[in-house]
């Protein structure tokens, strides 16, 4: 029984060790394509993205999608693409919310949690804004509404105009 509890007491020693740090501000945005295989994912080379983590759980997610839908519309022919990767573990919980909701955005079901992994999302919805060298420049924890849509308005336009 003690090799047993030693033994796991060890993997989840080494589970803890290996989980991934937030990145922060300068870290080079890895390809989304490599963590989420099979999306159907935009181009993201010489442009501003905005990575944002949703859960079909999470209300200020529900509440943010609009917002990233407006983005989207205003901002992609300047060059900025946002995509949302949702988080569920049910694929079917990812599949109603994203029917329920309108999304003027690319989505994409991070399934085997590889984005999640690399980016450790502090809470849900957290954002990730990507300048056009690919390096993040801002990050988002939670959405505020009007106040948060504000702020991403204010840092798109800067890095578009870079």
């Amino acid at each position: 029984m003690k090799l047993i509890i030693t033994i796991i007491s060890a993997a989840c020693i080494s589970l803890t060790a290996i989980t991934a740090a937030e990145p922060t501000v300068g870290t080079t945005l890895p390809n989304l394509n490599g963590l989420l295989p099979g999306a159907a994912l935009p181009k993201t080379a010489g442009r501003v993205v905005l990575v944002d983590f949703w859960a079909s759980w999470c209300a200020p997610c529900k509440a943010s999608f609009p917002t990233m839908s407006r983005l989207q519309a205003k901002y992609a022919s300047k060059g900025l693409v946002v995509i949302g990767i949702g988080v569920d573990e049910n694929a079917k919980d990812y599949q109603t919310f994203a029917a329920k909701n309108k999304v003027g955005f690319t989505i994409a079901h991070d399934s085997k949690q590889q984005a999640a992994a690399f980016f450790n999302p502090p809470t849900m919805p957290s954002s990730y804004l990507v300048d056009r060298s690919g390096k993040i420049r801002h990050i988002h924890k939670g959405f505020k509404g009007a106040k948060t849509e504000a702020e991403y308005t204010k840092e798109i336009e800067e890095l578009l105009a870079q």
